[in-house]
């Protein structure tokens, strides 16, 4: 069987959850080489390296839009649970044996996860282009404990055009969460292709 591959441009065109689940399906059995070698992605590794200085040991996070694991492996020894739409990409991260369980959701609707469950939520490579907006943020609220740290990636359009930034700050007026503070990363390392000097902006708060 001919192996799907797409790149940054296609991911960028998907237009929400059943986009997503179709494209990121098609995607699995090679995006770690096709994309996360190829395209020299270090995003996942900076912003585990970022909730890492913010936990405390023995801390329980749930990986959102967690893929096939790019991110858990750079939380090697932390209890992590993956969440993703597309069953494709989990069997992928199953086969790391990174996670502690593989939850399959849509961050768009309510999840099957009981309220208070988490002490940090991650996230790389979810909250961008046609992907998934702040409509997501009173679910993980809900199902993440006083303190939860959240450390979650964007790209400077889609928190501009998305409406994160009103999001954001309505949740810090109504004292959801704490003031939120950001952190400037490189996406790609040692990359030639069209976006390989693009930032990412991780958004840094703790749960109210």
């Amino acid at each position: 069987m001919t192996e799907t591959t797409y790149d940054l441009d296609g991911a960028y065109q998907i237009n929400g959850p059943d986009d997503a689940r179709k494209m990121y399906g098609d995607w699995a059995p090679n995006y770690d080489e096709s994309f996360g070698a190829a395209w020299g992605y270090i995003a996942p590794r900076e912003i585990a390296a970022i909730l890492k200085s913010e936990i405390a040991t023995g801390a329980e996070i749930l990986d959102i839009g967690a893929g096939t694991g790019l991110v858990a492996e750079s939380l090697t020894g932390q209890t992590v649970d993956a969440l993703d739409i597309t069953p494709e990409m989990l069997e992928i991260a199953r086969a790391k044996s990174l996670y502690r369980q593989l939850l399959s959701g849509d961050l768009t609707k309510v999840l099957d996860i009981p309220d208070a469950s988490y002490d940090a939520v991650i996230s790389c490579g979810t909250f961008t282009h046609g992907h998934v907006g702040p409509e997501c943020f009173p679910e993980l609220l809900r199902i993440t404990r006083p303190g939860a740290v959240f450390a979650c990636g964007t790209i400077g359009p889609v928190l501009d055009g998305a409406g994160f930034g009103s999001a954001l700050a309505r949740m810090v007026a109504q004292g959801q969460i704490t003031a939120v503070a950001w952190r400037d990363i490189p996406i790609y390392e040692d990359a030639q292709h069209p976006h390989k000097d693009d930032r990412g902006l991780v958004m840094v708060f703790r749960r109210l």
